[in-house]
């Protein structure tokens, strides 16, 4: 089973609101304020937020090495030696060469694509101190004993938030997006417990 990336929560409820021992009786209150005339977005914790979920991630790396190396000797010896008689100096007469090759090419690359469309809501976890929202939420989908749930989240900053309480997941920082499906479908896109043990004991 695939580790999950996404360990925070992924939902949180509203805090209550802090009561004050005055209430001047105002429509304004410091501690849970919406302005009349704006359009309401995610800013507390518990809030809901949109996000739109629109990554696509290509990469490609690819590397070509090559070397040569070639090397030779020759050795000549005379028979004609001094202060040794013509029949010993005979087994020093020999020409010898010798010579060396070694050749070496690597070529490797790599292509990877991956697209992710969908929408999805999620919830104020924590407001941080400047003011960025750290948002998750997750969405699970059962259908004829199949499962497929949507995990997302990260930090977003309020001034990214869009028209509608929508923001793009290109915005979102630390983001983490999952997407994990449990049933006979995922079953039969992996591998039996048998097959990997094999895999993993197998030193080819």
């Amino acid at each position: 089973m695939q580790p999950q990336i996404v360990s925070s929560p992924t939902t949180a409820r509203p805090l209550p609101p802090v009561t004050t021992q005055q209430n001047p009786g105002a429509i304004f209150q410091t501690t849970s304020s919406r302005m009349l005339f704006e359009e309401r977005v995610a800013r507390y914790v518990g809030d809901i937020l949109t996000i739109q979920i629109e990554e696509n991630l290509s990469a490609s790396n690819s590397s070509t090495s090559s070397a040569n190396r070639d090397g030779s000797t020759k050795v000549g010896g005379s028979g004609n030696l001094p202060y040794f008689p013509d029949a010993l100096s005979k087994f020093f007469d020999a020409n010898v060469s010798m010579s060396s090759g070694n050749t070496f090419a690597g070529k490797g690359a790599t292509n990877n694509s991956n697209t992710l469309r969908g929408i999805l809501a999620v919830t104020v976890i924590e407001v941080l101190p400047n003011g960025n929202l750290i948002v998750g939420g997750e969405k699970q989908i059962a259908v004829n004993g199949y499962q497929n749930a949507w995990r997302f989240t990260g930090v977003v900053n309020p001034f990214d938030i869009k028209t509608g309480n929508v923001v793009s997941s290109t915005r979102v920082a630390d983001a983490r997006i999952e997407q994990v499906g449990q049933g006979a479908i995922a079953d039969a896109n992996s591998a039996g417990w048998l097959q990997r043990i094999f895999l993993s004991l197998s030193p080819y």
